[in-house]
């Protein structure tokens, strides 16, 4: 996981998972222009064992992360990753995944389940949230969040995601989970802010 080497920042390559672009437009007879970096949209899954009063999470590298940690001038050419370690780019979050395929929001959140955590969860299980928007500044992306809970028994695989995937699945006891939460810095991302207080509130009983 942490086995980070060879980094360097090139000009942006397009994707087909984000498109930059920059919109012009009148607004109460003022011209504005704001850049956009449009993604596709996603699914959450706030996963909870019962047999073990864990929650199911993934720790993965995410180079945003790390970059926005190195200081500016530190970007350019080769970065130095004994000076900024790979830690500062691995994040702690809920399963995750894109809209990348021709199916509903339940069926690809069941996959993504499978594939990052290694357990089968029937679709009847899956308990929808909600729909919001990510940042909206710059993306304008919609999530879709799930909740579903899972026994020992549904679990099939080790998970770890598939294809290029690196992804460490950790489950974590819910108060070891809150004090990760509460300290000053949080490498995570703010839909994990929001669905562990939406899982503490709702769900889960001290």
């Amino acid at each position: 996981m942490e086995n980070i080497k060879d980094v360097y920042v090139t000009d942006y390559i397009p994707t087909i998972y984000t498109t930059p672009c920059t919109m012009r437009y009148t607004q109460n007879g003022k011209t504005l222009e704001r850049g956009i970096f449009a993604e596709r949209n996603g699914v959450i899954i706030i996963v909870y064992n019962r047999t073990q009063n864990v929650l199911v999470l993934v720790r993965q590298f995410r180079p945003s992360v790390y970059l926005s940690r190195i200081p500016k001038g530190a970007r350019v050419g080769m970065i130095d990753t004994a000076k900024y370690p790979a830690s500062l780019g691995i994040t702690l979050e809920f399963c995750a995944g894109l809209e990348d395929k021709t199916a509903s929001t339940e069926q690809i959140a069941r996959e993504e389940i499978l594939e990052e955590c290694g357990y089968d969860v029937p679709l009847e299980k899956l308990e929808k949230i909600g729909t919001f928007k990510n940042l909206t500044e710059t993306t304008g992306a919609r999530t879709t969040m799930y909740y579903c809970e899972v026994t020992d028994d549904m679990r099939v695989t080790t998970g770890g995601g598939v294809d290029d995937e690196i992804i460490d699945v950790i489950e974590m006891p819910v108060e070891k989970v809150l004090e990760y939460a509460r300290q000053g810095y949080v490498n995570s991302p703010m839909n994990f802010m929001f669905g562990l207080q939406w899982f503490l509130y709702h769900k889960y009983k001290v």
